[in-house]
């Protein structure tokens, strides 16, 4: 049998494991490992298995994966959330489907502070959801506007997926952080803007609250953006600025959430204690990942697939943006089965050599792009992190309720990624200053 046979096949026997319920990190550790013991030898996989865990977990910049998932849960329990959608409430409330617009500006707020898309949904969910409730907002509306704007924390850095691609890809984290800001902020803003033409013409799906006081949004303004402010620019300020690396930046963004937190009274052994034992269990789900898309990685370059998938690019007669376009719609489908980590770090090894070796695309570029076609995969059936986060917290709304919900924000989504597609810009401007 031909490597690439061999290779065609472990992929097969991995969806399968998937299919059965398998977890994905255990899956593609035991077909990575059989594959590579069937192209070489049992000895030869476990000598490969030992040297590229050791050298995996003996990296330095893999220390940044607990230090901004502290941050971010840091900023969680202290209730950060409550006072962004407070400012956010107060200075477009009043329009119309104000509520689900506050949503996108404080989940792209708290993403820059947290980085986690399910964390944002959960916190703005708990938040969001009893007002839009109490304003008899559609259901439909209101919880998807809040499982689409949980994507915008995989955006807006500090952002986990951007982390954990630039690990694989091998790319600086502090660019793509640079690279996320300009693009999260075009899909809160295209987000915005579906929200407002649907409440616009039909004004029962999001009806408007109150108009706050120009003295109350002084004063939200001075607690919400103040925090926000004080974090993100000791934290990532500092990062893009070139004083610290990635790793001391989120401790530097720990100490920053535990000043506010302190300022504000918040900090207690509870808090603390749960915001450990959150980060643990996280930080152990990421390196169980990672350590099995390594192994997974090391059978597919064996097998040659990201070779042949170069060579079959490089063949063919269409233009290198419908190339792209391939790519992307292979990312959606597998969006709709796997989870966001396990994608990137699963096809990473395949898609990277050919975007960047064949197609000649920026490889931060190209993390923008696979990062927002992950924020798809969030809220779109069967598997839509966001939209079960949404449903644990909104408790009677149906899930088909929510999914339909989305289909706008996916559209918003396929714009974003069109205009991303066609000014690549958007993405490489901030990066290309430092």
């Amino acid at each position: 049998m031909s490597p690439t046979m061999a290779g065609l096949i472990g992929i097969f026997i991995f969806f399968l494991l998937i299919i059965l319920k398998m977890p994905i990190a255990y899956a593609m550790a035991m077909v990575g490992f059989a594959g590579f013991s069937y192209l070489t030898s049992t000895s030869a996989a476990l000598s490969m298995v030992s040297t590229e865990l050791f050298s995996t977990f003996s990296r330095y910049s893999l220390s940044v994966i607990p230090m901004f998932i502290l941050m971010g849960f840091l900023a969680f329990h202290a209730g950060m959330g409550a006072r962004l959608y407070d400012l956010a409430y107060k200075m477009v409330g009043h329009l119309p489907g104000g509520l689900a617009i506050a949503t996108q500006v404080t989940c792209a707020l708290f993403g820059a502070v947290c980085g986690s898309n399910t964390a944002t949904a959960a916190t703005i969910g708990a938040i969001a959801l009893p007002e839009m409730r109490k304003y008899n907002y559609d259901p439909s509306l209101s919880t998807a506007s809040v499982a689409a704007g949980g994507a915008l924390g995989v955006l807006i850095p500090p952002s986990v997926i951007f982390i954990v691609y630039g690990i694989a890809a091998e790319q600086s984290v502090g660019r793509l952080f640079l690279a996320g800001i300009i693009p999260g902020l075009l899909l809160m803003a295209l987000y915005m803007l579906v929200i407002f033409i649907t409440a616009r013409y039909t004004p029962a799906l999001g009806p408007a609250g109150p108009k706050a006081g120009w003295r109350d949004r002084y004063l939200a303004l001075g607690g919400g953006l103040f925090e926000v402010m004080i974090v993100f620019t000791i934290s990532l300020g500092g990062l893009f600025a070139g004083w610290f690396m990635p790793t001391e930046a989120g401790a530097v963004g720990v100490a920053g959430v535990l000043l506010v937190a302190a300022l504000k009274k918040q900090v207690n052994l509870a808090m603390i204690t749960k915001s450990l034992a959150d980060t643990t269990r996280t930080t152990a789900m990421i390196m169980l990942l990672v350590a099995s898309a390594v192994i997974f990685g090391r059978f597919i370059a064996l097998s040659r697939i990201p070779f042949d998938m170069a060579d079959w690019a490089a063949e063919l007669a269409l233009p290198s943006f419908a190339v792209i376009a391939l790519i992307l719609l292979i990312y959606l489908a597998l969006g709709c089965f796997i989870d966001a980590l396990a994608l990137i770090l699963l096809t990473i090894p395949i898609f990277l050599p050919v975007a960047v070796g064949v197609l000649g695309y920026d490889p931060i570029w190209f993390g923008v792009i696979i990062v927002m076609v992950v924020a798809m995969g969030v809220i779109t059936p069967p598997v839509g992190m966001n939209v079960y986060i949404v449903k644990g917290v909104a408790g009677n709304v149906p899930l088909e309720v929510i999914f339909r919900g989305v289909w706008p924000f996916l559209f918003a989504i396929i714009v974003a990624l069109a205009l991303l597609i066609i000014f690549p810009g958007l993405a490489t401007f901030l990066p290309s200053l430092i």
